[in-house]
């Protein structure tokens, strides 16, 4: 863990002082990114009573100290906090019945292309429950357009592309727009929500898909079981035959790099990096081609914004754990098919670790979702040592309370007594 003494004598202070409404916080990075501790809103002692963000209840009594602002920036960056952090993929979902209001009448790529709609959809899941960051409504295939891939998210089906990449010159031929250009929206919605998340006193993640996932999504045209034709063309460029895959996870680094980038100076403070399809690699596809994209696009987020962190997550890719160490990520988020103290051993004391809750543990009882809860932070190192999350996105039909008593019970927990 990235921590001097220093720091770690600053954040058990803050803990202390927060508990009598009091706060001493420490100066934050100047850069254009940087996350500033002063909101309206809640920056007077926790009551108990409502508060409402521009006329919308909130309905939870989190993100109410000035620490809250920024606790998830600074976990991601490594730090000890004052307590475990905690949001969810797919926190805006269908699961909310007010999300579904949206979601049964108005198609996705109207929801997420109107800034209006994404707004409120972003929104309603922190109104809720108070996580620890509000995400950007989005999809990772949202910057495919910037280079002429023509795409759908098409209800009951998913992403459907139609565009067809199969040879060197298809690649070459894909043309290069700029993101205002083709995704204005992306500016209008992260700029809007970037004041919601300072008036509720919270963090706001962007997101954007790694080359590989991204590369086989468009091969593949819509979602695959085998991810038959994408392999197809690895072994061609693997033997010379077709070098289609280099070219393509080559164009599609730089552009995603770009666009994180584009993303933190239109207000995002976070960045997780989805490898959603890493469950269709091997180790050896992985280190040879997903891998050497992913770190590319990285460092290419790192180099603008050094003081943004970035969170890589390879969804499936526990098996390969260990190859992930050296990514270049700020943090490592892990699925929940590997245990956490596990995957804490793996990964080592050093690299900052996010996860990893079963999304099926939401269906359980309240005791049975504190408990989970409880044992994933001590797995990790106790209280403000890690990021949690759930190991994939949070299910549709999850109960929406359920939400709440794991937000909650993640808040409260102070580690084992």
């Amino acid at each position: 863990m990235r921590l001097s003494v220093s720091r770690w004598i600053l954040c058990w202070a803050t803990a202390a002082i927060t508990t009598t409404h009091a706060w001493i916080s420490s100066s934050s990075s100047s850069s254009s990114s940087s996350v500033t501790s002063t909101s309206p809103l809640f920056s007077s002692a926790v009551t108990e009573e409502p508060a409402t963000v521009r006329g919308k209840v909130v309905e939870h009594l989190h993100c109410r100290h000035p620490g809250d602002r920024d606790i998830l920036v600074r976990a991601a960056r490594g730090e000890l906090v004052e307590r475990t952090p905690i949001w969810m993929m797919r926190q805006a979902g269908r699961y909310m019945a007010a999300f579904r209001e949206y979601s049964d009448r108005i198609p996705f790529r109207e929801r997420s292309e109107t800034p209006d709609y994404a707004v409120e959809l972003s929104l309603q899941c922190h109104r809720a429950y108070g996580m620890d960051g509000i995400i950007m409504f989005s999809d990772i295939l949202t910057p495919l357009p910037t280079m002429g891939i023509s795409f759908d998210v098409v209800k009951g089906t998913g992403p459907v592309i139609t565009t067809k990449i199969r040879t060197e010159d298809d690649v070459r031929q894909l043309p290069s727009y700029t993101f205002d250009e083709k995704l204005p929206f992306i500016r209008e919605i992260l700029q809007r929500l970037s004041v919601e998340a300072e008036q509720a006193n919270t963090s706001l993640i962007g997101f954007v898909g790694a080359p590989f996932t991204l590369a086989a999504y468009t091969v593949e045209g819509k979602s695959s079981k085998d991810c038959l034709t994408t392999k197809k063309l690895l072994m061609a460029d693997a033997a010379d035959e077709n070098k289609c895959m280099s070219l393509f996870l080559d164009k599609l680094t730089n552009q995603i790099g770009d666009y994180a980038c584009h993303q933190i100076e239109c207000g995002a403070q976070v960045i997780q990096v989805f490898e959603s399809w890493a469950h269709q690699l091997s180790p050896q596809l992985f280190k040879e081609y997903a891998k050497p994209a992913a770190q590319k696009a990285i460092r290419i987020i790192k180099e603008r914004h050094p003081d943004v962190p970035v969170i890589y997550f390879a969804n499936g890719g526990s098996s390969y754990l260990e190859l992930q160490k050296d990514m270049g990520a700020d943090m490592i988020a892990v699925d929940w098919a590997v245990d956490m103290a596990t995957a804490r051993q793996i990964l080592g004391p050093d690299v900052p670790i996010s996860g990893n809750l079963d999304p099926s543990i939401l269906f359980g009882t309240k005791e049975q979702i504190e408990q989970a809860a409880r044992d994933c932070i001590d797995k990790a190192g106790g209280p403000g040592k890690h990021l949690l999350n759930l190991g994939h996105g949070v299910m549709q039909g999850t109960p929406e309370e359920a939400v709440k008593w794991l937000v909650d019970e993640v808040k409260r927990y102070k580690g084992k007594q």
